[in-house]
């Protein structure tokens, strides 16, 4: 039955949703007894899967209902840059990969070090100044469970700076569902192949137990809880092992496109798809959608502990906590002729599921405005500080990128952005920047991308939302999105703002 309804939903969702360190020591006791003694700040839970689609929010009906139904649905989110490690270095700094330095998964041309994941994110500074050690300065508990950065193998030493709790699961290579190694506060544990032991489940049992201490002893907590799922290889809970079995992958009107001689060459090399991918397309896409179902579990179990988590003046945690709910990338399942992965600037890439629930978030809203994964990090100290003397700035070292969506969520923002920088860097693709806008401004939904080597695509999104006509034209360039993709190109802080919001 759940199968059924699902694949409904599904088949709606495809045609309209993708497209509309220190440890708790000394200094974490006076944090405590600043926190009981001050008014109640916000408690955060940010949830970030690992390569998963908008369209692929239709088979997780408890995330859908919990926090969609529950709180607010963003139809234009987006992503920066559609590859993990960057991705979720400009999630934990508030910047476009141009200012925070990682590029890249692993070793690469990146601009200020030749190392990307993790070893970018260290050599660049970047774990001295972040989400967790603003927050932390700020009297927050912090709390990481699951996927920190690609090539992330320190699993004996010292949490990073700013993070209290630490559960990082190690991260050479393809990420493990079984079989996996993971630091736990400083100590290397094995996880084997029982059925206990698979990982988004232990996510849920590690992040539960936090969230349950911590706000039970009445402390503010920020929780980013990164599952893998539904990254390669996708492995089911055993338990959600056959609920997909023989479903069909993504049908949308670029897929296994007829006409490509109006894209760039590296999509019109690309043969039409054989039997064989499309049978790989569909059983990767069965897979992907089970792994999920631990996800959607994990969501639930979190709602519901924190539904029963008594704050010590009596309420429950849930009354303050803000859950976010998004992805680190997309993934291609056979778009314009690309049979999977994920880094390209088209929408299957870059759009993101995000739901956000929490206080004075109304149920069941949806907001149109373009959210960017530099928001998330400016929206929780936003959130967390409600006036300047309220944190500890003395340690933040640069302006983010990225705005505060808290006017988003309670319905009182005024104007906002109506474009965004997309990027990429030469190891994964033909090095690109791109500009995508929304229905606002002099660009009405279009995404233009300016390509190293000269190529260039224009999309006009309202009437070919699936990308498949390139029109640009190199006699009659879009002037006005040339000029503010130069000024993207360059922004950092307040002049990424200004950019944004363009004319």
């Amino acid at each position: 039955m759940r199968k059924m309804g699902v694949m409904l939903a599904s088949a709606t969702l495809a045609l309209g949703v993708l497209f509309l360190g220190s440890y708790v020591g000394p200094a974490g006791s006076v944090r405590k007894a600043k926190a009981q003694s001050a008014p109640a700040r916000p408690n955060f839970v940010f949830i970030l899967t690992d390569d998963m689609r908008k369209d692929d929010l239709a088979y997780m009906p408890k995330t859908r209902s919990l926090l969609g139904g529950g709180g607010m649905s963003f139809e234009n989110a987006f992503v920066s840059h559609a590859l993990c490690a960057p991705s979720r270095a400009t999630i934990m700094r508030g910047q476009y990969s141009q200012n925070n330095g990682v590029w890249s998964n692993s070793a690469t041309d990146s601009p200020t070090t030749s190392i990307g994941g993790w070893g970018a994110y260290q050599q660049n500074g970047d774990e001295a100044d972040n989400v967790a050690t603003r927050l932390d300065g700020a009297g927050y508990r912090t709390g990481l469970f699951g996927k920190y950065m690609n090539r992330y193998d320190n699993t004996n030493d010292e949490p990073p700076p700013g993070w209290d709790r630490w559960f990082a699961a190690a991260t050479l290579g393809d990420p493990k569902y079984f079989g996996y190694d993971v630091n736990d506060d400083g100590i290397s544990r094995h996880y084997g192949t029982s059925d206990s032991d698979y990982m988004t489940d232990v996510l849920s049992r590690n992040t539960e137990e936090f969230i349950s201490t911590t706000a039970s002893e009445g402390m503010p907590f920020f929780a980013y809880v990164a599952p893998i799922a539904p990254h390669a290889p996708a492995t089911p809970a055993p338990r959600d092992a056959h609920d997909y079995d023989g479903i069909q992958g993504p049908r949308l009107s670029s897929f296994d496109e007829a006409e490509v001689s109006d894209k760039p060459s590296w999509i019109r090399q690309l043969p039409k798809l054989s039997s064989t991918q499309i049978s790989a397309i569909n059983k990767r896409h069965e897979n992907r959608v089970e792994s999920l179902q631990a996800v959607d579990d994990l969501v639930a179990g979190v709602v519901n502990k924190l539904s029963a988590t008594k704050t010590p003046d009596g309420s429950n945690a849930l009354d303050n906590t803000y859950i976010f709910f998004t992805s680190d990338n997309g993934f291609h399942h056979g778009e314009h002729r690309v049979p999977e992965q994920k880094w390209r600037p088209y929408e299957e890439d870059v759009r993101m599921p995000l739901l956000v629930r929490g206080p004075g978030v109304a149920a069941g809203s949806t907001s149109y405005k373009l959210a960017l994964n530099t928001d998330y990090m400016p929206t929780f100290l936003d959130l967390a500080c409600p006036s300047a003397s309220s944190c500890d700035t003395q340690n933040w070292s640069y302006v983010p990128d990225g705005r505060s969506l808290e006017p988003v969520l309670h319905g009182s923002v005024a104007g906002w952005r109506n474009a965004v920088l997309l990027e990429a860097s030469a190891n994964y693709s033909p090095p690109y920047r791109g500009i995508r806008t929304v229905n606002a401004g002099a660009d009405p939904r279009r995404k233009y991308v300016e390509y190293k080597d000269g190529q260039r695509e224009l999309y006009d999104l309202v009437a070919d939302p699936y990308e498949l006509t390139n029109v640009y034209n190199s006699t009659a360039p879009p002037s006005n999105l040339v000029s503010r993709l130069t000024a993207l190109k360059t922004c950092a802080g307040n002049t990424c703002f200004m950019a944004e919001n363009g004319p």
